[in-house]
């Protein structure tokens, strides 16, 4: 049994694909699913969100930004504001984006300014980890 599984963007479907496992990355923290999973809502922090199947011995990651997923009867629906692949991100752009946001989060002096650093940085470490 396979779990099927959809990434939605606003502007379009990003990934429609079957899986033996997927992990998401959750506000609470990473979260594994497997076929048979009990139904769930939960809110998805920025994060790389990773999915294999068993005939395959590696991982697949996708940079999710942040929304949410919908956990049904092996149905998985993630609904994320973006979402990006390996092929898609370039790692030396990816580098200069996460040492620019560590920068701009050191240098963060009003609560609004660290909430936006930190914005950019988790932004920029999902795309790095989607790459290593």
């Amino acid at each position: 049994m396979n779990l099927q599984f959809n990434v939605i963007t606003p502007d379009r479907i990003f990934l429609n694909a079957q899986a033996d496992e997927i992990i998401l990355t959750t506000n609470t923290g990473q979260m594994g699913v497997l076929p048979g999973h009990a139904p769930l809502i939960t809110a998805l922090d920025i994060g790389a969100f990773f999915y294999k199947y068993k005939s395959e011995k590696i991982w697949t990651s996708v940079a999710l930004m942040g929304g949410f997923a919908l956990i049904l009867q092996d149905n998985i629906t993630i609904l994320v504001n973006e979402a990006e692949s390996a092929n898609t991100i370039d790692l030396q752009e990816a580098l200069q984006s996460f040492e620019s946001a560590q920068q701009q989060f050191l240098q963060a002096i009003n609560l609004k300014q660290k909430v936006s650093a930190n914005f950019a940085l988790k932004k920029a470490r999902a795309r790095i980890k989607v790459l290593t």
